[in-house]
């Protein structure tokens, strides 16, 4: 298994996978580190206000969600084009045969795309997230949550990568990365119906929401992390930092881990299961 991870991030790094990932990893870092700083700077004059609102947390909390939607994105690019021709790609080259005949096997194979992409795109968002962080901090304001937020996204991350090795045994290269992002999308959907259902105290979109969100847990994980990142808030600004960035911030107690554990070996269970029913 360990093999075959080793085998796709070398694969990934002839591609130039990962060259094109860290000059866009850099851009978006020397724009976010412009960004809070003049975010920051702004509301800094509003402290003390008679809203009893602290706003260097909403601008910081706010700001760095929205970060942390946008190295989810990154993340969930990185870990689709590691897996997203692990099955049909590889078997249309002609690749696939000479390695699950012998010595690996089909569940050995599988299991080391998914070990690469996790690990690759976990790695990945845990340093840009962390790298935000410093850049908010240095800016003037410093998240409540660190590690929550990190290994949120980093699980996040390895769910996503698992629904594209499961879509990799279904689908061509294209078409499983269509699919994959459509559920991001989708993802993505079901924490706005919770925002928009908060917002109209609307129960149904609110159960909606939850519902998707839990059969879709990278979000969970997301909005997870995102109520970590202003956990100490109270009052007022408790309440407009809850409504969070694309998706509001909502902790999801401690069953959240273990579900999300089960989540990716059921879905790479079936995708074992499909992949050793299917002639290459």
């Amino acid at each position: 298994m360990t093999v075959v991870a080793a085998h796709a991030i070398r694969e990934s790094l002839r591609r130039r996978v990962f060259a094109v990932v860290l000059v866009l990893s850099i851009v978006f870092l020397l724009l976010y580190a412009w960004g809070a700083g003049e975010l920051l700077a702004d509301v800094s004059g509003f402290e003390g206000n008679s809203f009893l609102v602290d706003a260097e947390t909403v601008a910081g909390g706010t700001i760095l969600g929205l970060a942390m939607f946008a190295i989810l994105f990154l993340g969930a690019v990185l870990a689709t084009f590691l897996t997203i021709g692990a099955v049909r790609g590889d078997a249309d080259r002609g690749l696939l045969q000479p390695l699950i005949v012998r010595p690996l096997g089909r569940t050995a194979y599988l299991g080391g795309r998914l070990l690469a992409a996790s690990a690759v795109s976990g790695a990945y968002v845990v340093v840009l997230f962390g790298a935000c962080t410093i850049l908010t901090g240095l800016a003037g304001w410093w998240p409540h949550r660190f590690v929550e937020p990190a290994l949120g996204l980093a699980a996040a991350a390895a769910v996503i990568a698992a629904l594209a090795v499961l879509g990799s045994v279904v689908f061509s290269s294209t078409a499983n990365g269509i699919a994959v992002f459509m559920v991001f999308g989708a993802g993505l959907t079901a924490g706005l119906l919770g925002q928009i259902g908060e917002a109209l105290n609307s129960e149904t979109l609110d159960t909606i929401s939850d519902i998707a969100t839990w059969i879709l847990p990278f979000e969970a994980l997301y909005q997870d992390g995102l109520a970590a990142l202003t956990a100490d808030a109270g009052g007022t600004t408790e309440a407009i930092v809850t409504l969070g960035p694309f998706g509001g911030a909502q902790g999801a107690g401690a069953a959240l881990w273990p579900f999300a554990a089960a989540y990716v070996a059921a879905v790479f269970a079936a995708a074992a299961a499909l992949f050793g029913r299917r002639d290459l």
